[in-house]
């Protein structure tokens, strides 16, 4: 059948009706593909990046745990409505630092000047793109950033504070400043801080306590430790990159050797109840830091973690710090790693806490489960490189020796308690007297009296 020259007009006309490309739509994508990353900047993944959105999967499982619930400080929850009580007295700090530094000639101009200089790399540290205009970042950077150093000055009794002020007078809003004072979300770079308390320090000043001091002064408030041990990490002249990774790090012993990549195939260790029955033991021992755990002759050297709202809300802010920031060590995830090997039911934490391993503020022992269980959900690890690979050889290298499980076994059966104990040595005894009174029924019935 012939087609003629008409026949195939049409049908191209059809196919190119049917191709034809909107013109809107494809301008429309030709913008996105040159549109800048807003959510997750395109710089989000280098070292300078440091303050991020916890991501949707840890928030999915620890619901609010990273949310402000009193005060903002830095812009991600800035001017949230449920945090605008605090955000007034932030004028009224401001205000009181300014007063106390116009005596050597320092006006508001000054701080904002200050700040404004390191707006740039300022805005580097966040992983999201700040909507806030240039004098709007600069003026909530200085606000915040004096409420905190004033508050630092004022627990540290640097400055005299007013002891009716509701922030410090009433009983239930110091707590919640400080749990918001170490979420991720709600940081500025540390740089920011140090620049503003250095212009705001007065004549004499120069010799008292550092700003790294005070903040950890601050923070003893929820977590004590004795002085030598803040007076140490401070001349550690530690580099934070804010409040929360300053904290963090004051838990790294300064003698932690870098993690080496382990050579062996190590695997997660089993929990406290499986590693009772292979004779394993866990015993409380005294160290600076929770994270100097020790593994040695089937004991486990595990010093006292208190675990309280404060301790449980850094625990769940440093695993998704570490999670996000890729150039930080991950020491706290490997830490809340072992706990959660450890403990599988609350009868593991009660274990760990007749030990005094646990000290439980928190709840009961089936929240503590539940905390850890959860710090392990949905959370990358490298086991085979971080700071107690080789203890999880370890453990697991003493789990599967068959004999120490059963010398455990019997120990667990017959020296559990004194009446086992008794029952065994009594059926000792009637073995004995029973294999005597044979060997003397044999021997008299080879050689019976006669012949002797």
């Amino acid at each position: 059948m012939e087609i003629s020259p008409e026949d195939v007009k049409q049908e191209t006309d059809h196919v190119a009706r049917i191709c034809d490309v909107n013109k809107e739509k494809l301008a429309f994508m030709q913008q996105k593909i040159s549109r800048t990353p807003w959510l997750l900047k395109s710089s989000a993944g280098r070292r300078s990046c440091c303050i991020f959105r916890v991501p949707q999967s840890l928030i999915d499982v620890n619901g609010k745990a990273y949310q402000p619930h009193i005060v903002s400080i830095g812009p991600y929850h800035h001017g949230e409505s449920q945090l605008k009580m605090i955000e007034e007295h932030k004028w009224r700090f401001l205000g009181s630092l300014l007063s106390r530094t116009e005596s050597k000639g320092l006006g508001l101009e000054d701080y904002v000047r200050t700040v404004k200089s390191l707006e740039e790399k300022a805005r580097e540290c966040y992983s999201e793109t700040i909507g806030l205009d240039s004098d709007e970042f600069v003026e909530m950077m200085v606000l915040d950033g004096c409420f905190v150093i004033e508050l630092f000055r004022i627990v540290g009794r640097c400055v005299q504070g007013d002891h009716a002020d509701p922030i410090f007078s009433m009983s239930w809003v110091f707590p919640f400043i400080l749990r918001d004072l170490i979420r991720l979300e709600n940081q500025l770079p540390f740089f920011v801080l140090e620049s503003l308390f250095d212009l705001s320090q007065m004549p004499g000043d120069e010799s008292g306590p550092s700003l790294v001091k005070l903040a950890l002064e601050f923070f003893n408030n929820a977590v004590q430790r004795p002085d030598e041990i803040i007076n140490k990490y401070e001349k550690l002249r530690l580099q934070p990159k804010h409040l929360l990774d300053l904290f963090r790090s004051s838990f790294i012993p300064e003698s932690q050797p870098e993690p080496q990549k382990s050579t062996s195939s190590t695997q997660v260790i089993q929990c406290v109840k499986r590693l009772r029955r292979a004779g394993i033991q866990f015993r409380k021992v005294e160290a600076d830091s929770f994270l100097d755990v020790k593994f040695r002759n089937g004991v486990f050297k595990m010093p006292t973690i208190t675990i309280d709202d404060f301790m449980g809300s850094f625990f769940l802010n440093c695993v998704a710090y570490e999670q996000c920031h890729r150039h930080c060590s991950k020491h706290i995830t490997t830490y809340a790693t072992l706990l959660d090997c450890l403990i599988d039911t609350p009868k593991d934490v009660g274990y760990l806490s007749k030990h005094n391993i646990i000290e439980n503020y928190f709840g009961t022992d089936a929240d503590i489960a539940d905390l850890f269980n959860n710090l392990g959900k949905d959370v990358a690890f490298d086991i085979q490189r971080c700071y107690l690979t080789k203890l999880f050889d370890d453990v697991n290298t003493y789990y599967d020796s068959h004999w120490h499980v059963y010398w455990a076994s019997l120990k667990n059966t017959y020296f559990n308690s004194p009446w086992s104990f008794i029952s065994l040595f009594a059926a000792v005894v009637l073995l004995l007297l029973t294999m005597a009174q044979t060997f003397f029924n044999v021997f008299a019935y080879f050689y019976p009296p006669h012949q002797l």
